[in-house]
């Protein structure tokens, strides 16, 4: 198959610039998500590596054969966009045959290769139907059907689902799940959807106002976020980010804040300038009706259900508000007036939106 590799990669609309000198490689036969706001420049960068837009500056190369000025017919790409592009007028197994027809192969393989991605997607009942009677999610199964029948060596995808209903999302969901174990193209897959992201890459590039803040596994991305950006785009909520001061005594920074009930202590040997940001995840807030080892005392000011039935709340301390999610059995119970803590080894701190890659310690 094939390793992308861009090198400082630029792309600009008269002012504004859409992608910013990004260096990448997409590794080979692997899942890249492209993931980020509307805006980011994700499909830019697609367009890009499918041929469709033409770059200010910089190179993108297959393996190490430069293609920048190759055209997107001699690239080996296969590309599904936002909308489904299909042949209207002739049923589906002749939209999966027409770009096999210039490709010289036999007729009996045409045929095996359009059963048996047909399968894969699980259109194998709406062959010979015309493509005017289906529905927008179908026509777009049978756009991804068309795109890997061909085998191209990169497969690319521009937020597919996008444009489909909500039960269509979850069988193209299940469906791209099966799909990715089969096949060993290298796959770029763009998103606004972290839900999607989490679930099929193998890596996630994340992006915001042109440039990749994290290239990560999902794992990884979610846990260590770089930035605080990271920490808070991803997760439902995103992270809580609590703003504290940060002074150096006897060569060491130290956190001072009751948050903690005690004292947090960082050895790094570098100047932090004053304040850091403090962020932690909603589902790793320890909450009790009992008191807690290193818990403060605080107070619930909103408790609503969220997905799979957790508790999400809303948490008071001074003028301090963060939300926490726990399990729905431990939330039943919970009173207004709660002890909270904040465990140590789920804390990730940050200067000036950058994470301090240190481990913490507490001075009691």
């Amino acid at each position: 198959m094939a390793i992308i590799r861009i090198e400082k990669l630029r792309k600009e609309f008269k002012e504004v610039v859409a992608v910013n000198d990004l260096t990448l490689d997409f590794e080979d036969s692997k899942i890249t998500c492209l993931l980020g706001p509307s805006g980011c420049g994700k499909t830019t960068l697609l367009r890009m590596i499918a041929g469709l837009e033409k770059m200010t500056s910089g190179n993108i190369y297959f393996n190490d054969i430069k293609i920048n000025d190759l055209p997107p017919r001699k690239r080996n790409v296969g590309m599904v966009f936002q909308y489904p592009v299909v042949y209207r007028g002739i049923d589906v197994y002749h939209n999966i045959e027409l770009p096999l027809l210039k490709e010289g192969l036999s007729s009996k393989e045409r045929k095996k290769r359009i059963y048996d991605v047909a399968e894969m997607v699980g259109i194998e009942n709406s062959l010979k139907k015309n493509i005017n009677q289906l529905d927008n999610a179908t026509k777009q199964f049978v756009a991804v059907a068309r795109e890997i029948a061909r085998q191209p060596e990169i497969l690319l995808f521009d937020e597919p689902i996008t444009n489909v209903d909500a039960n269509s999302k979850l069988q193209f969901k299940h469906a791209f799940k099966e799909l990715t174990k089969q096949l060993k193209q290298t796959i770029i897959y763009v998103t606004h959807d972290q839900t999607e992201a989490m679930s099929f890459a193998d890596k996630i590039a994340l992006m915001n106002d042109g440039k990749i803040i994290q290239y990560d596994s999902p794992r990884k991305l979610y846990n260590e976020p770089e930035t605080t950006f990271g920490g808070w785009f991803l997760g439902n909520p995103g992270m809580n980010f609590i703003t504290q001061p940060c002074q150096k005594e006897d060569g060491q920074f130290k956190i001072k804040s009751d948050q903690f009930a005690r004292t947090v202590i960082l050895k790094k040997r570098r100047n932090i300038k004053g304040k850091v940001k403090i962020g932690i995840r909603p589902e790793y807030i320890k909450v009790s009706n009992e008191k807690l080892p290193y818990g403060i005392k605080s107070e619930i000011k909103r408790k609503s259900i969220t997905i799979g039935g957790q508790y999400l709340l809303t948490i008071q301390r001074g003028d301090i508000i963060v939300k926490a999610k726990i399990p729905h059995k431990k939330g039943l119970g919970l009173s207004k007036n709660i002890w909270v803590e904040f465990p140590l080894d789920r804390i990730t701190v940050f200067d000036n939106g950058n994470r301090i890659k240190e481990k913490l310690q507490y001075r009691e």
